[in-house]
């Protein structure tokens, strides 16, 4: 595996790939990898001869009280396990790379409708940031598909709209979520969690499912389901910014007893630490 940390080597090295006949898909990745990530990259192998990973974490999308500066950063690690997951190329550029006219003054990317409610409601521009930093990456990387995990639901469904609107030429495919023995969804936040928490954590997944077992039941309205998501995360004790139901293809409120189509999305709190996942209502 070749590591670059500027766009001209990044590109010429994707321009080689292609020349030689090789589609391009590409994962875009903030670092600290964890078979969650690893299993993004089977998925782009899957669909194409030469693979990108970048790792980058993105300052625009943290907000003034949030976690930027203690986000876990392995720059090594990362790459040794890249290189051993068969990831052809790692750009792992700094701040200057993707913002040369600094952070704070970067054209900024806004994705509207989907972006404004649950997270973006909760941390006002983030998905601003992450539209613009996708945006920036999928112009130097220019692949052919991009991979995307479930677990940021949201996330997955900006990126869709944005690419769709700006006509990137480029398909987003998903990957499903990877959970741990207890159902937690993995995430580069779960370290911050202690043993206990960490154990205590599988409730969220535990959650979802029974919001999808209320569904299926049909003898709870979606209000009594949501509140009964909440109750049952707070004695596990986490304290839940959001348990709710929304329409799977934009996040919209379900009408009346709409019970198809409909995806299960949870965020909570425990100390410093919140934790996100879903659940695609089947």
């Amino acid at each position: 595996m070749r590591i670059v940390h500027c766009a001209l080597d990044l590109r010429a090295a994707v321009d080689a790939a292609r020349a030689a006949g090789d589609s391009i898909a590409f994962v875009p990745t903030m670092g600290n990898l964890h078979a969650g990530h690893h299993s993004l990259l089977h998925r782009a192998r899957e669909h194409a001869g030469f693979v990108v990973a970048s790792v980058f974490v993105n300052p625009t999308q943290f907000g003034p009280n949030e976690d930027f500066a203690r986000y876990p950063r392995t720059p090594e690690a990362d790459a040794a396990g890249l290189a051993a997951q068969g990831c052809d190329l790692l750009f792992l550029p700094g701040v200057d790379e993707i913002y040369p006219l600094g952070a704070e003054a970067a054209v900024r990317v806004h994705v509207p409708g989907v972006t404004e409610s649950l997270e973006g409601a909760i941390r006002p521009g983030h998905f601003d940031g992450v539209a613009t930093v996708v945006a920036k990456l999928f112009n130097l990387v220019r692949p052919d598909v991009a991979v995307f995990g479930q677990k940021d639901y949201q996330q997955l469904l900006v990126i869709r709209r944005m690419v769709r609107d700006l006509a990137f030429p480029l398909e987003i495919l998903a990957a499903p979520i990877v959970r741990e023995a207890n159902g937690l969804a993995m995430s580069s936040r779960n370290q911050y969690l202690d043993a206990a928490t960490r154990d205590r954590a599988g409730a969220i997944h535990a959650t979802l499912l029974a919001m999808q077992a209320a569904i299926h039941a049909g003898t709870m309205q979606r209000d009594q389901i949501e509140a009964m998501a909440c109750a049952q995360l707070e004695q596990a004790g986490f304290l839940p910014d959001y348990a709710v139901l929304r329409r799977a293809d934009d996040l919209s409120e379900p009408v009346g007893d709409e019970r198809a189509g409909l995806v299960a999305l949870i965020a909570a709190r425990s100390g410093r630490t919140r934790l996100i996942d879903n659940l695609l209502i089947r």
